[in-house]
């Protein structure tokens, strides 16, 4: 399915070509808007995205793949992402991970099949001081212990 930016959407990505010198620079707030947009990012969406900022599939393909928010699959509504890097993994967060995959039934990168959640294994989320942490969405969690992260995935059912 060919993936094209609504026009509202259109008119915000070359707003934004204002904000930096280059097309290019531009990759990661126009892949955010196509997400918002598509909800993931698909070959679709790459292609389009290479298209608009004159750059190759190469070059966003290698944006998508190394930023942890940006999704190649549909996630659930509630996406779970655990940070397992060293302060959270110090921390316990291997405990909470073990524990939020048998809660869910997910594995790493997995959606459950009535869609409510995704699972993700993440590195470094910019929380160390406050490690371990997970984030649902958009919002972050932290000071976690096992129990207090099973609390969070029972309160969002």
């Amino acid at each position: 399915m060919e993936f094209k930016f609504t026009v509202e959407n259109h008119e915000k990505v070359v707003k934004l070509f204002d904000n930096y010198p280059t097309k290019k620079a531009a990759v990661m707030p126009v892949l955010y808007i196509a997400q918002e947009q598509n909800g993931y990012i698909s070959g679709e969406v790459i292609k389009e995205v290479s298209t608009i900022l004159e750059i190759s599939e190469e070059d966003v393909m290698g944006v998508v793949t190394f930023y942890t928010m940006y999704h190649q699959h549909m996630p659930g509504k509630y996406h779970l992402q655990v940070c397992t890097n060293v302060s959270c993994m110090l921390r316990g967060a291997y405990d909470i991970w073990e524990a939020v995959k048998t809660k869910t039934g997910l594995k790493n990168g997995e959606t459950s099949a009535d869609g409510l959640f995704s699972l993700e294994e993440v590195e470094c989320m910019g929380s160390c001081g406050t490690a371990p942490m997970i984030a649902v969405n958009e919002d972050f969690h932290d000071n976690l212990t096992k129990e207090t992260a099973l609390e969070l995935i029972d309160s969002l059912k």
